[in-house]
């Protein structure tokens, strides 16, 4: 176990997305260092966010366009400003969107031209330093979003042939015509970067850890997939012949079909897992504890012929995990990584979990359905694991507790010790007050919000990773009793 994962902590769950701002989303200027000081003054030492990446229409953070690059939507444009880069007048003239908000992909291309006119020399030596150093998948990727804009944001198995299927001629004569482009791509995975990088310096002094989430598989239309056709499963077109997913559970009585996918693991394993190590490689560059979404595909994943609808009609195919993980292992040395080990969990995913010392998770809104034995029961825990009182997944709590019948209400109540607070209050603190070493609330139980302030509902599409919170909803009252429970129950780490 990492010497990170291995003392009490309490975190709190909150996309970048989610917080407070005047624009469209939530991004990575004061409001984020704002939060920062939040959480250090209550004793919180852990911030855990969803996927970074750049979303599709849908907006998930699990289907990115890249699995090394950051959205530009997060990128502050005041931090931009303050540069010297924008001006705010570039701001307030743009045009608007349908919400109102200015379009930041316009801002950022006009915040690259003012760098290129009157950044400082040592501001473009780094950005050149940035090019080179994240060659490896930056210029594939800037090449991808340069072509997919192109071609009206098509999927790359609908480009023509000689860049879907990336002929080398093809691909200079598009490097040289779609130079301005690709450059502008670079410029604002540099700012992206740099900008996390000044919020995790910062975070760091304050002694909050940066918790991310690393989705298990990658969208088919991403840059991963269109570069590196040997990792995944497909055709001599590149086409996918299964799919992923996950089979009848809690959240769907069809499964859920992501679409996403599947590794080619037999050619992974023969280069040593590089992409794989690659791509974790990125994410400790912005994070100091990593998750791993559906860590139970590392052992097995559900396999979905790609002419399906649902994923009812799919099996199990095995991975080579250890071998994984072993690499990993070899090559990064210990890091700090958390197991999602949710839904149908096997004996097999259990082992490989246990033998490499990964916490796992336990979620309190799964544990009073089956008798005393049932593991997300807190009389169940081990230190080392991670207490939730429910994920972006779940309803909030208090959503959660009021879908209930009066009979499973009780039984919660019961197991709690008949508590004069509230359920939803007993619930953090049971989580608090746990064994697990780090117990993580989502930031809606913590502001006692309802279903309507649910992250996301699985197996459907609309309305969902748009919720945000603000600042006057964080009363003194909830403050001093998060800061009490984090103190109370000796996880100020």
């Amino acid at each position: 176990m990492s010497p990170i994962l291995d003392k009490r902590r309490a975190g709190v769950l909150l996309h970048i997305t989610s917080l407070p701002g005047t624009g469209e989303v939530g991004d990575l200027g004061q409001e984020a260092h704002h939060f920062v000081r939040f959480l250090h003054d209550t004793g919180i030492t852990v911030w855990q966010t969803l996927p970074l990446g750049i979303t599709h229409a849908d907006r998930s953070p699990y289907q990115s366009l890249s699995a090394h690059a950051g959205n530009p939507e997060l990128i502050s444009i005041d931090w931009l400003c303050k540069q010297g880069w924008l001006r705010h007048t570039d701001i307030t003239s743009e045009p608007k969107n349908a919400l109102g908000y200015p379009k930041s992909n316009q801002l950022l291309t006009k915040a690259f031209q003012g760098f290129l006119e009157c950044a400082h020399e040592a501001d473009k030596l780094d950005f050149t330093h940035f090019c080179h150093s994240k060659d490896f998948w930056l210029d594939d990727f800037a090449l991808f979003m340069a072509l997919r804009n192109e071609f009206q944001e098509q999927s790359w198995n609908q480009w023509p042939e000689h860049y879907r299927d990336r002929e080398i001629k093809a691909l200079q004569e598009a490097r040289r015509r779609l130079k301005v482009h690709i450059d502008t791509t670079k410029f604002q995975q540099y700012v992206f970067f740099r900008q996390w990088l000044e919020l995790k310096a910062y975070a760091g002094q304050q002694g909050i850890l940066l918790f991310g989430d690393i989705p298990i598989f990658v969208s088919y239309d991403s840059a991963d997939v269109w570069a590196n056709r040997e990792v995944f499963k497909l055709d001599d077109n590149g086409e996918m012949v299964v799919v992923a997913g996950v089979p009848p559970d809690y959240f769907s009585e069809t499964g859920q079909r992501w679409g996403n996918p599947h590794f080619n693991w037999h050619n992974l394993q023969k280069t040593g897992f590089i992409w794989w190590i690659d791509r974790l490689q990125t994410q400790l560059e912005l994070f100091d504890i990593l998750r791993i979404d559906h860590f139970r595909g590392l052992e097995a994943a559900w396999e979905i012929p790609a002419s399906e609808e649902t994923a009812i009609n799919g099996q199990w195919a095995k991975a080579p995990g250890k071998a994984l993980l072993s690499a990993i292992k070899s090559a990064l040395g210990d890091i700090p990584l958390v197991a999602e080990d949710l839904g149908i969990i096997t004996p097999e995913v259990e082992e490989l979990r246990d033998e490499f010392n990964l916490p796992g998770m336990k979620i309190l809104q799964f544990a009073f359905g089956d008798g005393p034995n049932n593991p997300y029961l807190p009389s169940n825990y081990i230190t080392n694991c991670v207490a939730y009182t429910g994920t972006h997944d779940n309803d909030t709590t208090i959503g959660w507790l009021e879908r209930l019948n009066d009979a499973d209400r009780h039984k919660i109540f019961e197991y709690l010790g008949s508590p004069q607070l509230p359920l939803y209050c007993a619930l953090i603190r049971e989580a608090m007050a746990s064994v697990a070493n780090l117990a993580i609330i989502p930031m809606q139980d913590i502001l006692e919000l309802g279903t309507e302030h649910r992250m996301n509902t699985p197996g459907t599409t609309v309305g969902n990773w748009t919720w945000r919170f603000h600042w006057n909803q964080l009363t003194p009252e909830r403050t001093e009793r998060l800061r009490h429970l984090v103190k109370l129950y000796n996880r100020s780490g």
